[in-house]
């Protein structure tokens, strides 16, 4: 039987994170080509956690800098290994090379974090605009893209990334796969079970407490964005959504004030079903917003800023508003929450998004046939990166006797 191992960064948590949601997809998608999938991580689990053992995918605790995983790793001898996040490849990438050579190596970037970093950067320094030198001077940058390189090809999330990626920093196409979240279409099947918009109201914000982009979002929106709407819609409320909220954003509950923190929930796809327009204010950030692909998926327009759609949508107008700055966008949240004939519109764009850019069909018989290609031709795709070769020898070299130095430490 084919098999994959899956190295997480953590325990996927689909309920309360979209890169929890997007492992899922991938274990979908390798369960369905009949892998026998191992999924193994240092974390530890969360109750959010899902249970990959019920869905017959072998869960395997592993430790940093310890032989034991080389006995494994020779034990479970993998087609497949896939990264989640470079981090899980710059730990344990050289002893996969070692120990199992001839298995396909492939990272999920989830999205790409020397983006994010210096974006967060730049906006703690007057939200300056990141430079091509901003992201290049970065050690996360260096880290991030000699990962990319040591592996045999990376699956990334956005558009905007993959330019990045082959354009700044000149990355072959061949180790690069575009694939954003993969979707189950949107039918008339679907449409059927979606509230009318006269069956919706208020607004709705959602986001993972422990993403720092989320929490500003939350309080950009708290602090200046939610009066200004209220000024306008003085019985309007917004409902805060998302597991790992801080104190600072559990504090900001104000029913007086319209703004209810209501935290995580396990019906968030009711939520959306029943609210009229989905906030996401984000000042920075990269990758695609799962809560934005929400919203979609239940006929839920969306405004959000030119971070916030980014790499999402394409050639296709936006499902909603962008707004480029705060006038915009409180002017376009209140104009999509009070016209009827825009809010259908934005609605059926973002319908026309979703169909086209996140098809699971589509995606996965993408993903399949180049694992297919490579399998077939592994050594000659791995002749021509000769810089990813390269920087394994020295990885190899450098982290298998840090992390030896630091296993002889530990059994002192």
């Amino acid at each position: 039987m084919k098999k994959v191992l899956i190295v997480g960064f953590v325990w996927p948590e689909s309920v309360t994170t979209a890169a929890g949601g997007r492992m899922m997809q991938l274990i979908r998608f390798f369960k369905a080509e009949n892998y026998h999938i191992t999924f193994a991580s240092t974390a530890a689990k969360t109750i959010y956690s899902n249970d990959l053992s019920a869905m017959g995918v072998c869960e395997k605790e592993i430790q940093l800098n310890n032989a034991s995983f080389d006995a494994f790793i020779l034990d479970l001898n993998p087609d497949i290994v896939l990264f989640d996040r470079f981090l899980t490849e710059e730990q344990f990438g050289w002893r996969i090379a070692q120990n199992s050579p001839n298995a396909l190596r492939i990272l999920d970037t989830e999205d790409l974090h020397f983006l994010r970093t210096a974006r967060e950067k730049g906006f703690k320094n007057e939200n300056r605009t990141v430079t091509e030198h901003d992201l290049k001077a970065q050690d996360i940058t260096k880290r991030e893209v000699a990962s990319i390189y040591r592996c045999d090809f990376s699956l990334i999330i956005s558009s905007y990334e993959m330019e990045i990626l082959q354009v700044t920093f000149g990355i072959a196409k061949e180790l690069l796969l575009l694939l954003p979240f993969m979707l189950d279409g949107i039918d008339s099947a679907t449409t059927a079970k979606w509230n009318k918009s006269t069956e919706r109201t208020g607004f709705v914000c959602i986001g993972n407490g422990k993403h720092k982009p989320n929490v500003d979002a939350v309080l950009w929106l708290y602090t200046v964005i939610w009066p200004k709407i209220r000024a306008t819609l003085p019985k309007a409320s917004v409902f805060i959504y998302g597991a790992y909220l801080p104190q600072q954003i559990k504090e900001k509950h104000n029913p007086k004030l319209g703004f209810f923190v209501e935290g995580w929930t396990n019906e968030i796809t009711d939520v959306l079903l029943k609210a009229r327009v989905n906030l996401a204010p984000l000042r920075f950030g990269a990758g695609i917003k799962g809560k934005l692909i929400d919203g979609m998926r239940t006929g839920l327009p969306s405004v959000t800023t030119d971070i916030g759609a980014e790499g999402m949508h394409g050639n296709l107008p936006w499902g909603g508003e962008i707004a480029p700055d705060l006038e915009s966008f409180v002017s376009a949240a209140i104009t999509l929450y009070t016209n009827e004939e825009l809010w259908l519109a934005a609605q059926k764009k973002g319908m026309e998004i979703h169909n086209k850019y996140y098809s699971r069909t589509i995606l996965e018989t993408k993903l399949s046939n180049k694992i297919s290609t490579l399998q077939k031709g592994l050594q000659k795709h791995r002749n021509k990166n000769f810089i990813g070769s390269m920087l394994l020898h020295h990885s190899m070299a450098s982290t298998k006797y840090l992390s030896k130095y630091i296993q002889e430490k530990a059994n002192k």
